[in-house]
């Protein structure tokens, strides 16, 4: 018998296999037909799924689920100004319906003030966070997910120039440590905790600048600003009272200075209006009881625009009393000021006739004042017509209703030689921490879900 050729045999074969083929791709159509369409992966993006209720004007909300259960969702956009605002900041607990808690969030002014009196600057005003100060990110930079937007290249793009979309906003989600810990007869219940973290780098002058704002799984919220760059050029001299030596021996002593930093806080805490705030004080009675001191501590409502000094226990709250937490008690946040070096804004010293005429003590730890669209620089506000800054809005004492608050956090700055170069990063900021929001902790464990209130007696 002749043998076939290996080719005359294939070819059969490669007919019946296209044929194979042809039957499984009919099928796979007819059956692709039956299924509805498949999500796009920014769809199947649970933090994205989680945002539906969030509707921003010029980028997709920003939404991260951490690992508490709980989500948070905003708006994100770069001012030319104030650099990074954060707009309809909604926490949603786990399990539970979203609470809108910001209407918007931003710095309000950094002034920059040298101690021999020489210099003052004013940069978010004078030369802003955004625009061409604004940087774009690099992976040391950001970790996590870079996200761009438009960024003009001059001013807020008024006067064109044109401009381009860049990565300006770092989204991270990071390890926040340990959340809760609790040990007792029956075992031990310990968790760690993720945040969200969101931030921008601002080259203005010889600094650079962070700005940091962390969203904690607890439904907390932490506003940072962090310097680094370089010191300076010119600003040294050779007055031991203004400065630190940081050249060779008894040489180059760079001036000292201060970042006084005010952040915006424009409330919204279940829904526009209706806030009240109140101020937390607590002191000795001047008894003791048989162990310690008695401390007596309570709320007074501030009814009316005005500014605070920060003092040992005592804390600031904005509350809605229309909106209860399952224990029937009112929702509210608490303001906690960080480490902070007090200090007075040059327009608020010039605004109270310094140390010769007015109120000498024109500074504040924080300021409340009832919203204005008009009203958003601490100093040099931009449209003078409503005030040129904090004092001015305060000044008619409206009753508050629509809640912004000015955090006021102070950084003296003295200069050491491991600040060059560059220097190593330095923070100042604040937290606002929620009280009563939920009746319990956002995440209890199972073995706590039933813990509300006075614990039963396990003795």
């Amino acid at each position: 018998m002749r043998e076939v050729s290996s080719k005359r045999r294939l070819v059969p074969a490669i007919v019946a296999a296209a044929a194979i083929v042809s039957l499984v791709v009919a099928a796979i159509m007819v059956v692709e037909q039956a299924l509805p369409a498949a999500p796009s992966p920014r769809d199947e993006d649970p933090r994205v799924q989680g945002s539906a209720h969030v509707k921003c004007a010029e980028n997709e909300p920003l939404a991260q689920e951490l690992l508490s259960g709980s989500v948070w969702t905003m708006c994100w956009r770069v001012d030319a100004s104030r650099g990074l605002v954060l707009e309809d900041v909604h926490f949603t607990p786990a399990g539970a319906d979203p609470v809108l808690v910001l209407a918007e969030l931003s710095i309000g002014q950094l002034e920059v003030p040298y101690d021999t009196g020489l210099r003052n600057t004013e940069d978010i005003t004078t030369q802003g966070f955004g625009g061409s100060h604004i940087m774009t990110l690099t992976e040391p930079e950001c970790l996590g997910e870079r996200l761009e937007t438009y960024v003009p290249k001059i001013g807020d793009g008024a006067m064109g120039g044109g401009g381009q979309d860049r990565a300006v906003l770092c989204q991270e989600v990071v390890d926040g440590g340990i959340a809760y810990r609790s040990g007792d007869t029956t075992g031990t219940e310990v968790a760690r905790r993720t945040d969200l973290r969101l931030s921008t780098i601002s080259k203005v002058g010889w600094y650079e600048y962070v700005s940091q704002y962390t969203f904690g799984g607890d439904g907390s919220i932490r506003s940072d600003l962090g310097a680094t760059g370089d010191l300076s050029p010119e600003d040294y001299g050779d007055d031991p009272a203004h400065g630190w030596p940081v050249g060779p021996g008894d040489t180059d002593y760079a001036t000292s200075h201060s970042h006084n930093a005010v952040w915006r806080v424009h409330w919204a805490l279940g829904g526009r209006g209706g806030q009240v705030v109140e101020q937390y004080d607590a002191a000795p009675t001047g008894e003791v009881g048989p162990r310690a001191p008695l401390v007596e501590g309570g709320l007074t409502r501030i009814p009316r625009e005005g500014t605070a000094q920060a003092a040992d226990r005592r804390w600031w709250r904005v509350v809605n009393p229309e909106v209860l937490n399952a224990d029937q008690h009112p929702i509210s946040y608490q303001i906690e000021l960080g480490a902070t070096t007090p200090f007075q804004l040059t327009q608020d010293h010039e605004h109270t006739g310094g140390a010769d005429g007015g109120d000498s003590d024109g500074g504040y730890a924080v300021a409340f004042t009832e919203a204005d669209d008009c009203q958003l620089y601490a100093t040099a506000n931009k449209d003078g017509s409503c005030g040129a800054g904090v004092l001015d809005f305060a000044q008619d004492e409206a009753e508050l209703s629509d809640v912004v608050t000015w955090v006021a956090v102070g950084f003296h700055h003295v200069a050491r030689d491991e600040d060059q170069s560059p220097m190593e990063m330095h923070w100042q900021g604040f937290t606002l921490t929620p009280r009563d929001l939920t009746a319990q902790r956002v995440d209890p464990p199972s073995a706590r879900e039933d813990v509300n209130g006075r614990p039963a007696d396990t003795r």
